[in-house]
């Protein structure tokens, strides 16, 4: 998130004072520590309860993450961020955190996303960094070190499409519906659980891949939001990569950029599949997954949360899940059941 460059910075405001003042005693905190940061600005927006700050420093430009201990537990962000560090990835460095307030200090990575970046004479080159990062990412042991992607966590995930998206299309499923809609998460879940199994971000996209100074120790991409990392199927972050909410590639543009990071998983020795095709199909079956996920939660963040802006992009991802759906023998039900939901008011997801 940028301003205009004589625009003043917007105030930050406070849910209540008692969160003001606990900013302000750890502003106080860090002098003591040497680090004068002033200057407090809204630097993103998020979808959960915590979000950022730009202050200023002597050294520069630093993020601060505001996320308050009883609604966002910061341990997970730490201990992943470390793992890319060591990596060699460019994630955030935590240069402070106040665990019982809920305040994090953090390298600033800038203001430059993937999504605000990439065009015509950029994405060639964007994508080339974030496959390669990814096949580094994916080449961390961290097995016992984050949450298996388990058949629960899974499936879970997917119930946030009938719990939420089929409210929000003003339907209720049909007994039919429900078992058949059971039997496709079914056939989804045994799918990913048989793909081999690496670190997974879990969020790989455009809107959490920066573009950053190639200099120095800065490399492309720099990326935030790792908090909820798993261990998981090797195709997840691909797809989220490929297959993004917010950014649409066309399918020969999407095999073409699988295909080089194929290439690369193999020579670097990770678990991929040996025969492309069946690669492939896998990712589309684990985007399925994804995609499913995410139009419940787009709804959910309009139904429970009053934020709406992700609304604009539910026509994008029912299109990935439709086609998907559409493609395979077993799914047919799933596909029928999202023409149903859509509609006959709501054409343009169909192009």
């Amino acid at each position: 998130m940028s301003l205009p460059p004589d625009s003043p910075a917007p105030a930050v405001s406070w849910p209540d004072e008692a969160r003001r003042v606990a900013f302000d005693r750890w502003l106080q905190q860090l002098v003591r520590r040497g680090i004068h940061a002033s200057g407090a600005r809204p630097a993103s927006n998020d979808a959960s309860f915590r979000r950022y700050l730009r202050v200023d420093t002597e050294a520069g430009t630093r993020i601060v993450m505001d996320a308050p201990p009883d609604k966002e537990d910061c341990q997970p962000f730490v201990k992943v961020a470390a793992l890319l560090r060591a990596a060699g990835l460019n994630a955030p460095e935590v240069l402070d955190w106040e665990v019982q307030d809920g305040f994090m200090l953090l390298s600033d990575l800038g203001d430059h996303t993937y999504l605000s970046q990439l065009n015509q004479d950029t994405a060639q080159a964007l994508y080339q960094d974030a496959t390669h990062a990814l096949v580094r990412l994916q080449g961390i042991e961290a097995a016992s070190r984050v949450p298996a992607y388990d058949r629960a966590l899974l499936l879970r995930e997917m119930q946030l499409f009938p719990d939420w998206y089929v409210q929000h299309a003003g339907q209720v499923l049909t007994a039919d519906e429900q078992v058949q809609l059971a039997d496709c998460f079914e056939r989804i879940v045994r799918n990913n659980l048989a793909q081999p199994m690496v670190l997974v971000h879990r969020d790989y996209h455009s809107r959490n891949l920066m573009v950053c100074p190639a200099a120095g120790a800065a490399t492309n991409p720099g990326i935030l939001d790792f908090q909820d990392a798993v261990w998981g199927p090797i195709t997840y972050d691909l797809a989220s990569l490929l297959r993004d909410a917010y950014i649409e590639l066309e399918e020969d543009v999407q095999i073409d950029h699988a295909v080089r990071y194929w290439e690369r998983a193999r020579k670097a020795g990770l678990p991929v599949h040996d025969d492309f095709g069946e690669f492939w199909r896998d990712l589309e079956w684990m985007g399925l997954q994804r995609h499913l996920k995410i139009l419940g939660i787009f709804a959910r963040l309009y139904h429970r949360d009053g934020k709406d802006g992700y609304l604009k992009n539910l026509p994008l991802v029912w299109r990935y899940a439709h086609r998907t759906a559409s493609r395979y023998n077993g799914l047919g039900a799933l596909a029928r059941l999202l023409e149903r939901l859509v509609g006959e008011t709501r054409q343009d997801v169909f192009r």
